[in-house]
């Protein structure tokens, strides 16, 4: 079970409302006081209106038992004519100011989740599985969403109904109120008891949920591998494992449901039964009316139903409460890596008083020289990934990191990149703390192209002008014609209007990575860092990616991981990483002379096991 699953199994076990987290929840519904006007006026008039109807039937009943076939109803008629529409009427505000708040909630919720998203670090979501991120944005919100405006009507509604019939039951007979207000505490009992278990089946079914919508979301994004793997047969019963637990529970949480209603309708018959007796014998005697006693049973149901609906909503509060928490949850996680605020001052103080040549934060505009001062990192502790590691790479400088699988070289350039921060040490651009400068300036000057590049399900032109929107048509076809990604765009249907598919998929690896470098290029930016960019590629590609990234390298600081030696050769410095350490630095030749260098064999290795595939293939 992941550390994501622990969490919601430990909010699942909650047994109390936590008034502080609605209580801010709710203060969102302040910016909805239309919506909020209409649902607490709709309740109210609701209320008024259904606290009126049982004295017009005691009216219409007495006046026919008075005078017989000569009554004349008509004016009791008219009212209960203008009675419907204004009851109509709230009905229609209620329920379409419901609707207005929840998607409204549900929009604030969803936008201010995905904006927390983007600001935080790499390390977020490694802990964290991309269905859990989206059980999150998707059902929880809508959960959190739905319930919020249903409960504000009803703390207006039932609270307003049942005041008004106590207070009519107290005026017409004090002693037939007290026998219905007798069964209220065998009502709240009943409503505790079955409630708090209805909220425990209920969140073991969304916790279930919320499981099914991160195993659905891998499978779709793995089903290669699992066709690959003829593990489909496996996956389904994985699934159907889960999607039986939830049936189960949610199965439970349903027959609760289905003895509650029936135990508490007893309660409230008990009491009209009551009523019924003792006030029919107040009849015979004159010292009650039939309209009134009729009158007495429509205000004891009146004061039962609401009790009934409030006690059902406190539960709903306690089954979404695990759903707010985590949305919430995630709305106020900070940043681990973020600005700090000498950064966010030099900030505004630069927008208030521009300085040419100055960048946002007040440093310079341009990275200069790149330092690595006693570097240390780690994922786990006691694990060191990147260990006391010293760099000084000058400006102009293409540096190739090689070495085995794990070595510490992709962490190494997510540390410059500030994807993550230094445990230990510090990383210094112009000799200036790279956390001393601003996100944006530092991001704003990469350009990554990673070994398998992202595209996005929209056409080639706006997925070379993600990096930057204000680029012009002429400026993103000479970006592919730097890379020589021209040539197969021109073959396309549409060209540059072509679609490329969720991920790229309309294209090929090696198409997919010269989108990516043209993309990069675009930005024009001052670090360049090339993530095994052509290890999944063959052969002819990978030159053309070669010479494209030969153009576009000079002049700028550039870091390439290399799978493949053979790429690496024209580099100004070749580092041999391994165990988070430097263990071998220099230009490719310096590095061969070596007689029992690490670069060497491994280069050497690579270069039969390269000449062994060609004869083979030959």
């Amino acid at each position: 079970m992941t550390g994501a699953d622990d969490l919601d199994r430990v909010q699942d076990e909650s047994d109390r409302i936590d008034w502080r987290l609605w209580g801010r929840l709710a203060r969102r519904t302040l910016a909805y006081r239309g919506p909020l006007a209409g649902i607490i006026g709709g309740g109210v008039g609701i209320a008024a209106i259904e606290g009126v109807r049982p004295m017009v039937n005691a009216a219409l009943i007495d006046e026919a038992a008075a005078h017989g076939m000569s009554t004349t109803l008509a004016w009791l008629g008219a009212l209960w004519g203008v009675l419907a529409v204004f009851f109509g009427v709230g009905v229609y505000a209620f329920i379409a100011a419901a609707g207005r708040l929840a998607s409204g909630l549900a929009f604030d919720l969803r936008q201010d989740a995905f904006a927390r998203l983007q600001t935080l670090p790499f390390s977020y979501f490694d802990r964290r599985p991309v269905g859990w991120l989206l059980s999150r944005l998707t059902s929880d919100c809508t959960r959190v969403s739905s319930i919020a405006p249903w409960v504000i009507l009803d703390l207006f509604w039932a609270n307003a109904l049942m005041a008004a019939a106590i207070a009519a039951m107290l005026a017409m007979r004090p002693d037939l109120a007290l026998l219905v207000l007798v069964t209220v505490p065998f009502l709240m009992v009943t409503s505790f008891l079955f409630t708090r278990a209805m909220v425990r089946t209920s969140r073991k079914a969304r916790r279930l949920n919320s499981a099914i919508t991160a195993t659905f979301s891998e499978s779709i994004a793995g089903i290669r591998t699992t066709k690959t793997l003829v593990r489909e047969a496996q996956a389904g019963g994985e699934f159907s494992t889960l999607a039986g637990q939830m049936q189960q529970w949610s199965t439970r949480n349903a027959l609760q449901g289905a003895i509650y209603a029936p135990i508490v309708s007893t309660i409230t018959a008990i009491g009209v039964a009551l009523v019924v007796s003792v006030g029919g014998g107040m009849i015979l005697v004159g010292g009650l009316s039939a309209g009134e006693l009729v009158a007495f049973c429509q205000y004891a149901l009146l004061f039962m139903y609401p009790a009934q609906d409030l006690a059902q909503r406190f539960a709903d509060l306690l089954s979404a409460q695990a759903a707010a928490e985590r949305v919430q949850a995630l709305i106020d996680t900070e940043a681990e890596i973020r600005d700090g605020p000498e950064v966010l001052a030099r900030i505004e103080s630069q927008r208030s008083d521009p300085k040419p040549g100055v960048a946002e934060d007040g440093g310079p505009l341009q990275p200069g020289r790149i330092e690595f001062e006693r570097v240390r990192f780690w994922y786990l502790p006691g694990e060191p990934v990147i260990d006391d590691l010293s760099l000084v790479v000058e400006p102009g400088s293409t540096i190739a990191l090689v070495g085995p699988t794990g070595g510490g070289k992709t962490t190494l350039v997510s540390l410059l990149c500030r994807f993550y921060e230094p445990r230990e040490g510090r990383i210094l651009l112009g000799g200036i703390d790279s956390r001393e400068r601003s996100l944006s300036w530092l991001r704003s000057r990469l350009g990554v192209v990673q070994q398998t590049p992202w595209l996005f399900n929209d056409t080639i032109a706006a997925n070379l002008r993600f990096g930057r929107l204000d680029a012009s048509r002429d400026e993103i076809v000479r970006a592919a014609e730097r890379v020589g990604a021209d040539r197969f765009i021109a073959e396309l249907p549409g060209g540059y209007e072509f679609n490329v598919g969720e991920g790229g998929e309309k294209l090929s690896q090696g198409q997919r990575q010269l989108i990516a470098l043209a993309r990069t290029i675009l930005r024009d930016p001052a670090i360049f860092i090339m993530d095994e960019a052509t290890s999944s590629v063959d052969a002819e590609t990978e030159r053309q990616i070669q010479a494209a990234i030969d153009r576009v390298l000079r002049g700028r600081i550039s870091f390439v991981i290399a799978h493949r030696l053979s790429t690496v050769r024209r580099a100004d410095r070749i580092l041999f990483v391994e165990g988070g350490r430097i263990m071998e630095d220099g230009p490719h030749e310096a590095l061969m002379s070596i007689a029992d260098g690490r670069y060497r064999r491994l280069y050497l290795r690579q270069f039969e096991e390269e000449r062994e595939a060609s004869v083979l293939a030959g």
